[in-house]
């Protein structure tokens, strides 16, 4: 999914990230930026609002955060 701030956004009140790359060699104000989105370990998944904010920073960091798709029903286990 192209990560947009306009026809690109999910339509649920929320979005789940979960992040794909290591903040390493990058720029300190991306890596605070995942710990603000409360990424700060590979793998680490988490549900946000869809808000204008949460998607500045989503875009700031989109090559290291991914959008996961979740279904409405889970099976249980």
């Amino acid at each position: 999914m192209v990560m947009r701030t306009g026809d690109g956004r999910p339509k649920g009140k929320t979005i789940t990230l979960v992040q794909t790359a290591s903040p390493a060699r990058r720029p300190e104000s991306q890596r605070l930026t995942l710990i603000g989105l409360g990424l700060d370990k590979l793998g680490r998944r988490k549900t946000l609002g869809n808000t204008d904010a949460v998607w500045g920073m989503v875009c700031k960091v989109r090559h290291m955060v991914r959008i996961v798709e979740e279904t409405t029903a889970r099976k249980a286990g």
